[in-house]
């Protein structure tokens, strides 16, 4: 069912690796011409523009964009108890997790008289960003509320696409995830329109104000991605969110059936998901293959997965010993890597490039995406060379706080001034010089 790339007994450079080995694309720029209209006539027209564009995509117009807390907390004492207990169960672990990512201010005192201070000071208001299209995603809500209120900031509010068989009201699991939160503002508001309203905010039918935000974080489409990058400079984001990937590097030790399993798991997410198994075992790839056709005919979504393990963006990726599976790994990137090897966990000691690893046979992505604790709304599309995933740090921003005496100034002042001039930037030294008339 994958396509077999072999790469024993070649010689590979960390650039052909990135280039050789599958990948999920999704050309953001191909869309952009379709999402600025969105965008502007959003800027331009507010609340209405967004029930406008909403009622086309999304084939319902809710009666106002914020949903009554009296839906929230319904939604809530409706959901079914297993459900409820399992996000409780999330929270509860993401919680425990996320605290431990606090920053503390620290002063470090330069010189005598002189001290610069890096004090950590949340984002004020967060708009999140939670997906109903495909699929229904409450843990979305846990993974982006949890590090934003540990991190302190003060105004959150969720945004998902309203469902017409509800109503116009966002998914009943998505409101009772944020009602189990604490969070009592949820926008009925989706796709492009929903992150341009966030930058912009408006008037709602009812007359209530819809405040801006600072900050926009949460998975999305293609069109979610293209709004971000449009808004991005009048708010923050997290990052330009592509389709899902999972890379496994496996060896001879790795059960078939997990293997499989996992790769299943990811492929279930969209059409374009990527799966990718890294092995130095021809035997386990061959046993994988026949897995996958076996457990892909028993799933639900069994067309879904096919078209996604098929794609040229799923395939097996051949090497000729682990240690050249951690090379191409760590070229690839991938947003969920597993290590499924013997002495997994030193080879997961080797791995630079990753959103997360999940290591050994009883760590699956699926943990991750619900109850390790951990953060599920990671870098794809290779951004895990450079960025991390969701955290509380995402909303807190370091700000530097400079203290000095005259006689702390004085003493650094003459190089100041030597700077400056170097830099052809003498009004730079004067501000200094002013301070000491001779």
């Amino acid at each position: 069912m994958l396509n077999r790339i072999d790469l024993r007994g070649r010689t590979t450079t960390p650039a052909q690796l990135r280039a050789i080995v599958p990948r999920a694309e999704m050309d953001v720029d191909a869309v952009l011409h379709h999402v600025r209209p969105v965008v502007d006539a959003v800027a331009e027209r507010g609340v209405e523009a967004a029930l406008e564009y909403t009622e086309k995509f999304d084939r319902v117009r809710p009666a106002s964009v914020r949903v009554p807390a009296s839906a929230i907390s319904s939604a809530l004492s409706s959901l079914d108890p297993a459900v409820r207990e399992a996000l409780e169960e999330s929270v509860a672990r993401a919680r425990r997790v996320h605290a431990d990512q606090v920053r503390t201010e620290k002063t470090t005192q330069v010189v005598a008289g002189g001290t610069v201070t890096e004090k950590w000071v949340p984002v004020e208001r967060v708009g999140l960003y939670a997906p109903g299209g495909l699929a229904v995603y409450p843990s979305s809500v846990v993974m982006n509320v949890v590090p934003a209120q540990i991190a302190g900031v003060e105004s959150l509010v969720v945004c998902s696409p309203p469902q017409a068989e509800f109503d116009g009201l966002p998914h009943p699991t998505i409101l009772a995830a944020a009602a189990l939160l604490g969070v009592e503002e949820v926008w009925a508001v989706g796709g492009a329109q929903a992150v341009a309203l966030l930058a912009h905010g408006g008037v709602d039918t009812d007359g209530t104000e819809l405040a801006p935000v600072d900050m926009v974080t949460g998975p999305g489409n293609i069109y979610v991605a293209a709004a971000k990058r449009l808004l991005r400079g009048l708010v923050g984001i997290d990052a330009e969110a592509g389709p899902t990937e999972i890379a496994i590097l496996a060896d001879s030790t790795a059960d078939p059936v997990h293997v499989a399993a996992d790769l299943i798991s990811q492929a279930e997410h969209d059409t374009l998901a990527a799966s990718v198994l890294v092995t130095d075992s021809v035997e386990l790839a061959d046993a994988v293959d026949v897995e996958l056709k076996r457990q892909a005919g028993a799933t639900k979504h069994d067309e879904r997965v096919r078209t996604a393990l098929t794609g040229k963006q799923s395939g097996t990726v051949l090497v000729s010993s682990v240690d050249e599976g951690v090379r191409v790994v760590n070229a690839y990137a991938a947003e969920h890597l597993e290590i499924q090897t013997r002495d997994a966990r030193a080879v997961a000691e080797r791995i630079r490039s990753a959103g997360a690893i999940f290591v050994g046979p009883y760590a699956p992505v699926s943990l991750g995406d619900y109850c390790a604790g951990s953060n599920h709304v990671l870098p794809t599309g290779g951004c895990a060379r450079h960025s991390s995933g969701l955290s509380v740090q995402t909303f807190l921003r370091g700000i530097h706080v400079i203290d000095y005496s005259e006689d702390a100034l004085r003493e650094v002042g003459g190089k100041v001034v030597a700077l400056a001039n170097a830099e052809d930037l003498p009004a730079h030294g004067q501000a200094v010089t002013a301070r000491f008339p001779r």
